[in-house]
């Protein structure tokens, strides 16, 4: 049975159609990327105000919701949630502002005295030849600098009255979305879900509950170990004498629980290199008063304020921590770790597991041996 040869099929109008079809489908991307880029760009600092927001109407939260479930009315819960923080607030600020920022500005003072003692240090035990003026100039501490800080910040009336109306007005406006993305979460989550089919509405409801408790959770146990580390660290700095000890426990406090893995070193660095110049014994008794409190918030602290927040991988926190560093600076990296902890939270209600084969089976077995 003899079969013809096949005609070959013209496909020089399809390929000139689909070859269209990429390259106008590659400049719309590029042209919506682009618009994206220039649009994120240009309302970061916005961006930044909005995450702290929800962060703060997040930690709200376990607040809020207590007292809604007594009967209160969510907006009112909130406005009392939020009016308790501004009363501690304040009370803090009428106790210890100003020796903070006494000690604050002195601290800051003192950076280049700090960099030119580190350096001759390292010269003279590592026999290196770095010069300490190059260095303070590099990290941009040096007098002159510091003093164009300090005149800038009270540069006459006009430059102090703009300062306070840019942070009030910076301020009112965290604290006005915060309220209003607390209070009106329920109505917004209705809202959200009006505009979905039913499926997708449940994923929105999951969604919502897991960022709600996890990013909560998170939210609130840090900030209650920070204020823990803060305050046992502050006091011990105070009771060896050692030069402002309210900011450097408060450095302390705040980067120990804020930046995951090498947060406890880093804030027990910063005042040990302020004491081993100083007296180094201090040193001595910071670091051993660390050790000891490290253990006790590990085993003490730190299992009774995380019961309902969940474990991250410290690569997951530290690269979270470095990517909204770069993208929002120092406030950045201390959203960071929450944000990533409620992805993960949503990747592991969500990806789906499988059954491990033998092979996997004997790895895990052999760790735990």
């Amino acid at each position: 049975m003899s079969t013809s040869p096949k005609e070959p099929v013209n496909m020089t109008g399809f390929d000139k159609a689909s070859i269209k079809w990429v390259f106008r489908t590659i400049i719309l991307f590029t042209a919506a990327a682009m618009l994206g880029l220039w649009i994120f760009q240009q309302n970061v600092s916005f961006i930044l105000l909005l995450l702290l927001a929800l962060l703060f109407a997040v930690a709200m939260e376990p607040a809020v919701s207590a007292l809604s479930n007594r009967g209160w009315r969510r907006g009112s819960a909130t406005g009392i949630t939020m009016l308790g923080i501004t009363f501690l607030a304040a009370g803090f600020l009428a106790l210890f502002g100003g020796l903070l920022f006494s000690q604050a500005s002195s601290l800051i003072l003192d950076l280049p005295n700090l960099v030119t003692d580190l350096t001759t240090w390292v010269n003279d035990t590592f026999n290196q030849n770095l010069d300490p003026n190059t260095l303070i100039n590099q990290l941009n501490v040096q007098p002159s600098q510091i003093a164009n800080w300090v005149s800038n910040f009270a540069g006459g009336f006009v430059g102090i009255i703009s300062g306070i109306v840019g942070g009030l007005f910076q301020l009112l406006t965290l604290a006005l979305f915060s309220f209003y993305l607390s209070a009106d979460a329920p109505r917004l989550k209705r809202q959200i879900g009006a505009l979905l089919n039913p499926s997708a509405q449940k994923v929105v409801v999951t969604t919502w509950d897991i960022t709600v408790k996890k990013t909560g959770g998170f939210v609130v146990s840090k900030l209650l170990l920070a204020l823990a580390s803060t305050t046992a660290h502050s006091l011990f700095f105070a009771a060896i004498g050692l030069p402002y000890w309210l900011p450097l426990g408060l450095i302390t406090g705040i980067t120990s629980q804020f930046i995951p893995t090498i947060g406890t070193y880093l804030g027990v660095l910063i005042p040990v290199l302020f004491a081993v110049f100083n007296n180094p014994m201090d040193a001595v008794f910071i670091i051993i008063f660390a050790s000891v409190y490290q253990q006790i918030e590990n085993y003490l602290l730190s299992p009774r304020l995380s019961k309902i927040t969940m474990d991250i991988h410290p690569a997951i926190a530290f690269g979270s921590v470095i990517v909204f560093a770069n993208l929002f600076g120092a406030v950045g990296a201390i959203v960071a770790v929450p944000v990533a902890a409620a992805l993960v939270a949503l990747m592991d209600t969500y990806s789906k597991r499988y059954d491990l084969i033998p092979e996997l089976v004997e790895i895990e077995q052999n760790k735990t041996k």
